[in-house]
Parts: structure tokens; C-alpha cells; sequence
């Protein structure tokens, strides 16, 4: 069998779209018949699916820039020739690749310049299969895809990449749902999961930053960064501070405009580093919130709890 490893043969989300479409569908009627839990609130799913329509749009007008890159590298750089009907070859990108989304996903989330194109993915106060779908339109131009590049160094086909690279965004779609509460122990233990990814999507301040994994949630367990969902404390969705709208351009841009605005007021050029690469609130004089701020708040809140519990109520 012979693959072009230029062209990917298929690309899994086209072939996902009519699943998308159905399983959204059927998510929406079995909430309204009370069979599973489902919050649909309509703006908030048009916006999602606006967003989605938008984001196809912006990858299809710079993919073929990005996919030149990537083919250059391979042809002139590789390390390697990796042969795609190996096996192993398939194999072995599936865990670089999912590694490689994992930092990705870090990164989006714990440096403000590329939050500015992930933030809108977070915005909807709500959890179900259409709020996979709000993606970003500014991943292209922050420069997000350059992560992916080592794997055509090493020799993984351009084509090889974009096929494991669809396959890990379709697996990420069932997960955008509170209908599955828990997948079976081993299973949780080794994949990304609903539960899992619930606690991503939460403003929590315990859920902050945590469970960034793509398929593989070993990555998390690995360096530290997962976070079991707790019964006792259901996630809450959204931002740390809610857009309270859905105007389409804002929910797309309004971390960008914040960034302008923020580098207006610069005063020196760590002022401009911070702003830029900082995390998501940093400020100079430490004023704002961050997510790391907001954590240890809520451990201390936790601490003195357990340190000073609520004396028993008198016996009537």
C-alpha cells in the first residue's frame, strides 16, 4: 500500500462532521426529555457553532502556509524516513503527537499571548458537545502550530501529522459532555475523559489549570497537573470573569484588545514581556488576579477549614 506523504489520504474531521451534527442533535433531545443532563441555552450554541464555522474559515485560509513549512522541513531536514505503513511508525507518533498537544494545551493556558487565541474555547458558561465546536480563529497567527514542526524533523510525514492531528481533535469531541459521568476505572486512569475534561473547562479556583491532555491524560499525572473531578464540588463553567455576552467579535478578540490595552499602559519592557508572556492577569504591580493567586487563595480557605472546623451544633 502506498500513502502520499505530502497529502493526508482523508482528514477525520471532515469525515466527523455528520456524527457532529447527529450526536449534538441527539444531545439536545434526550436533555429536554430529562433522559441526560444537558444545558443548551440557544445564543450560547450559536455563538459556539458560529465560532466553529469561523475557526474553518481561518485555518483553511492559512493552512497551506503552515502545511509548506512543515513539508520543507521534511524534505530537506528530516532525520529520518519514517515510513507510513509501519506500524510502529503510527504507533509512535500517536504518543508524540499527544505529548506534543499536551504542551500545546499548557502553554495556551498558562501564557497569556496564546491564551489570547484559546480563551474563546473556555468562554461558554456551558458544558455539552456544541462548545467543543467554539474554537479559536487566531491559533494560526499566534503561531500555536510551530510546536508540531520537530515531528516533521525527526521524519513523521506531513501527511502522517495532519491524519494523527485530526484524529486527536475528533476524539476531543465526545468529551465536551456532562451526559457521561464516569468511563470505567482503567479507562479513567489511562484516557481523557468527560470527568476529566469537565475539570478543565471549570473556573473553580481548585480546577484551575489542570487536566491539559489531548487523548492521553498520563501526561497530567506526569508532571503534576491533574485534577480528579470532585463529587462534593460540580464544576462551574466559563471564565474567571465571564463575558456576560455573545457578541461573536468579543468572544473571538476580547483577550487581544485586553492585551493592546494593557501594552498602551506599558511603562517599561518587562511591563511588555509580562503583559505578552506572563500569565493570564499578571500585572506589574500584582493587583490583578491570576490563576495561580486565585489556587492559593482557596488552599488557605481549605486550611484553616480543616484547622478550625465548625464547632458541632448544641444537642437540643
Amino acid at each position: 500500500m502506498t500513502l502520499d506523504p505530502i497529502k493526508p489520504a482523508f482528514d477525520p474531521v471532515t469525515w466527523a462532521i455528520p456524527v457532529f451534527v447527529i450526536t449534538i442533535v441527539g444531545e439536545i433531545i434526550l436533555g429536554r426529555l430529562g433522559k441526560v443532563k444537558a444545558n443548551y441555552e440557544a445564543r450560547d450554541t450559536a455563538t459556539s457553532l458560529l465560532m466553529g464555522l469561523g475557526s474553518t474559515i481561518a485555518g483553511a485560509l492559512l493552512a497551506g502556509s503552515i502545511a509548506l513549512v512543515s513539508i520543507w522541513i521534511w524534505e530537506n531536514h528530516r532525520l529520518l524516513d519514517i515510513p507510513m505503513t509501519a506500524w510502529w511508525a503510527w504507533l509512535a507518533i500517536f504518543f508524540l503527537e499527544d505529548a506534543t498537544y499536551y504542551w500545546f494545551h499548557r502553554i495556551a493556558h498558562e501564557r497569556r499571548f496564546w491564551w489570547a487565541s484559546h480563551v474563546n474555547h473556555h468562554s461558554s458558561q456551558h458544558y455539552n458537545l456544541a462548545t467543543a465546536l467554539r474554537q479559536t480563529w487566531t491559533g494560526g497567527v499566534a503561531g500555536t502550530w510551530l510546536l508540531w514542526l520537530p515531528l516533521a524533523l525527526i521524519g513523521f510525514p506531513p501527511a502522517m501529522i495532519a491524519i494523527q492531528k485530526g484524529i486527536s481533535l475528533v476524539y476531543q469531541y465526545w468529551i465536551h459532555t456532562e451526559a457521561i459521568r464516569r468511563m470505567p476505572r482503567w479507562f479513567e486512569a489511562v484516557f481523557n475523559t468527560p470527568s476529566h475534561h469537565r475539570v478543565h473547562h471549570a473556573r473553580n479556583a481548585r480546577y484551575l489549570d489542570a487536566n491539559y491532555a489531548g487523548i492521553l491524560i498520563i501526561w497530567d499525572r506526569m508532571f503534576g497537573t491533574f485534577i480528579p473531578e470532585d463529587e462534593a464540588e460540580p464544576p462551574r463553567y466559563g471564565l474567571v470573569k465571564n463575558l456576560g455576552d455573545f457578541n461573536i467579535l468579543r468572544v473571538a478578540f476580547h483577550e487581544w484588545i485586553g492585551i493592546g490595552k494593557d501594552l498602551m499602559s506599558a511603562r517599561s519592557p518587562r511591563d511588555v514581556i509580562g503583559y505578552l508572556f506572563g500569565p493570564p492577569g499578571w500585572s506589574p504591580d500584582g493587583s490583578r488576579e491570576t490563576s495561580a493567586t486565585l489556587k492559593a487563595r482557596w488552599r488557605e480557605r481549605q486550611a484553616a477549614a480543616e484547622a478550625d472546623p465548625a464547632p458541632p451544633m448544641a444537642a437540643e
